[in-house]
């Protein structure tokens, strides 16, 4: 963290590692979720929530950077937030890969329900209900996810043209303190 942080930069970094922890348990309960599918919807609202708050804790660290007046104290604030930006990715990912291996263990339970051959008729409208339900949950699921990687891809596009803008300027006065510097020789 930044040199001599302020209060409100330090409060901000402590929420980020709060929803960031709060994130990868909720990941893990969402990798340990026996079912049904229910209840793994209930997980993934609880873990969109907790990204929507680290998303917007993460701006806020990226604005108070902006407002940093020692460059010094800038650069270092805009290179947390880089980095927490990387780990929200990385956390994303992970929600993904826990989601699907989530609903495979759910369907792979379906199956075998199914196989056992208990009541069957009851068991076959049951099971087409819930494929149904299924069925719509996942595609939910993925439009919900696919606008997230969307949105994360328009803040990526954001800050790469902060970074450039930033490195532009950077260059631009060192440019003319050197014009300066050779007019006065």
């Amino acid at each position: 963290m930044a040199a001599a942080a302020s209060v409100p930069v330090r409060v901000c970094h402590q929420e980020i590692v709060k929803f960031d922890l709060e994130i990868k348990a909720a990941v893990q309960d969402i990798r340990d979720c026996p079912g049904p599918l229910s209840a793994l919807t209930e997980l993934n609202a609880a873990v969109k929530e907790k990204f929507h708050h680290l998303r917007g804790r993460i701006q806020e660290l990226e604005q108070m950077a902006k407002e940093q007046d020692k460059e010094s104290e800038k650069q270092a604030l805009l290179r947390e937030v880089e980095n927490h930006k990387k780990q929200m990715l990385s956390n994303q990912a992970a929600w993904r890969k826990a989601n699907l291996a989530c609903k495979i263990a759910i369907d792979n339970s379906e199956k075998d329900q199914l196989l056992q051959g208990r009541d069957s008729l009851r068991q076959r409208k049951t099971t087409k209900e819930s494929l149904a339900e299924s069925a719509s949950n996942i595609t939910e699921s993925l439009m919900g996810l696919s606008r997230m990687m969307s949105q994360q891809v328009q803040q990526s596009e954001e800050t790469v043209q902060t970074l450039g803008l930033l490195s532009c300027e950077i260059f631009c006065k060192n440019t003319v303190c050197i014009c300066f510097t050779h007019q006065s020789v």
